[in-house]
Formats: C-alpha cells, sequence, structure tokens
C-alpha cells in the first residue's frame, strides 16, 4: 500500500500564517503583548512593526530593555523549563502585526522540525551577542556613543541589504531610558548631531551614515568630548533648541 508522504515543514509558511496553537494579532501603537506578572504561555513572532520591552524595578522605575524589529521574537522565556510569569512588559511602538503561538505549540514544533529549531536558535545566539554588546556599551561609552549606537541599531545599518533611515516615532524618554541617561541630555545630544548633519528630524529622525564615525572612529562632535565628556557640562549650557526640535521633544 503506497504511503503518502507529508509536506515538507516550511519555517516562512509556519511563521506567516495562523493555525493550530497559533493566531495573527494586529496591535496599534503603545498597545502591549503582555506586561510584567502575566502568566508566560506564549511566544510572540514579529511580522510587521517596532516593539520595546520594559522592565519595572520595585520602586517603579521602568527601563526599557531592548528594541525588536520584524523578523524577531518577543517573550521567548516563556520557554522556560517551568512556567511561570512575564519578567517584562512589551509595547508596540509602531502599529504591529504578530503571529502568537502558545507555549506548548512552540516546545512542539522545536522538538520536531530541525528547520525551525535552527531558526530560533540563531535568533537566540544573536539576541544573546546584542546584549552582551549593550552591557559592554552601558560600561565603557559615554552617553553620547550610547545614543548614537542606539539610532544607528534602530536605523538598522550593518544589517546587509537593510537600511531604513527613517527610523519609527520615538520618545526622547525612551531614548533616555535606553541608554541611562536624562530626557534633557538626549535633547542636547539630539541636538548636536543635527547640527553637525548626524541626523536630520521634525517628527521622525533620519539618521545619516556619517553617525557611523561617532561610534567607529570616536568622532565626537567636541574633539575633546571624551578628555572632558559632555554628559558631565550643565545642561543649561546647551544651545535653544531650534524649532524642528520642538515637535520631537513633545513625543
Amino acid at each position: 500500500m503506497m504511503q503518502l508522504s507529508l509536506p515538507a515543514f516550511d519555517a516562512s509558511a509556519f511563521l506567516a500564517n495562523a493555525g493550530l496553537g497559533r493566531r495573527i494579532v494586529q496591535l496599534a501603537p503603545r498597545e502591549t503583548f503582555f506586561c510584567q506578572g502575566d502568566p508566560a504561555d506564549s511566544v510572540f513572532y514579529l511580522q510587521k512593526g517596532r516593539a520595546k520591552v520594559t522592565v519595572v524595578s520595585a520602586a517603579g522605575k521602568e527601563a526599557t530593555i531592548t528594541i525588536v524589529t520584524a523578523g524577531e521574537f518577543i517573550g521567548q522565556g516563556a520557554l522556560a523549563a517551568v512556567p511561570g510569569l512575564r519578567l517584562s512588559t512589551a509595547t508596540a511602538i509602531t502599529a504591529c502585526t504578530a503571529l502568537k503561538i502558545a507555549r506548548d505549540e512552540m516546545a512542539r514544533v522545536m522538538h520536531e522540525q530541525a528547520e525551525f529549531s535552527d531558526l530560533f536558535m540563531k535568533f537566540l545566539l544573536t539576541h544573546s551577542i546584542r546584549i552582551q554588546a549593550d552591557l559592554v556599551d552601558q560600561l565603557f561609552n559615554c552617553s553620547e556613543k550610547r545614543l548614537a549606537r542606539i539610532l544607528l541599531l534602530m536605523a538598522e545599518f550593518g544589517e546587509p541589504g537593510k537600511r531604513v533611515t527613517l527610523i519609527p516615532k520615538i520618545s526622547q524618554e525612551t531614548l533616555a531610558e535606553m541608554i541611562g541617561t536624562t530626557r534633557s541630555r538626549v535633547s542636547f545630544f539630539m541636538n548636536r548631531f543635527r547640527e553637525h548633519g548626524f541626523i536630520d528630524y521634525k517628527d521622525r529622525i533620519h539618521v545619516h551614515r556619517s553617525l557611523l564615525n561617532v561610534i567607529l572612529h570616536d568622532q565626537l562632535p567636541d574633539d575633546h568630548a571624551e578628555k572632558s565628556p559632555i554628559t558631565e557640562q550643565p545642561v543649561g549650557h546647551a544651545r535653544p533648541a531650534k524649532e524642528s526640535l520642538a515637535a520631537f521633544e513633545r513625543n
């Protein structure tokens, strides 16, 4: 008796379509995928849009851990051996489309489909490397260089064949949380970047390749910035922001 062979597993099709244990969800800007303390019962695959992952301390202080882009997973901690609670909150920055995959279905596919397991492991390794780079950046770079790196990452400079120089709307508070400084300093640095031609912005930020020089060649706007870090300068000494900055600061 002839046996019918099952169709080959297609990881791209699996992540693009709803099915058993998975469904497509649409989120508006500022809507949450999940909140800190929720049951960790699913993993999200971001198909379109940008999201951020934040944590809140016992004292109520919020910090942004990372920005998630299309093609990445959110909430992968749900795959820990023992089901538990979410340790962070994931929020849409722009309108997002995502595939919500139940924890059990995600585990099943990883065990049964080597192609999908390889894809997910590649994501985890890339994510781990990024977290390590973020830690090194936080420990050794000044606030201005940390801001430049975040802007370049959001513009996807360095990704083969990908470069979105007009990045999604993001508030100065969020940028300040990500680099560990204040909104006033972010405003000061953004104005300096614009004045030196590294970025342009009104409602959204346009990142120029020249900003790479701040990271790769330590070419900060002030030749003496590393010897006398601008993070130590009183913000009140900065020149007043121009009209194009005002719209961005209101976000």
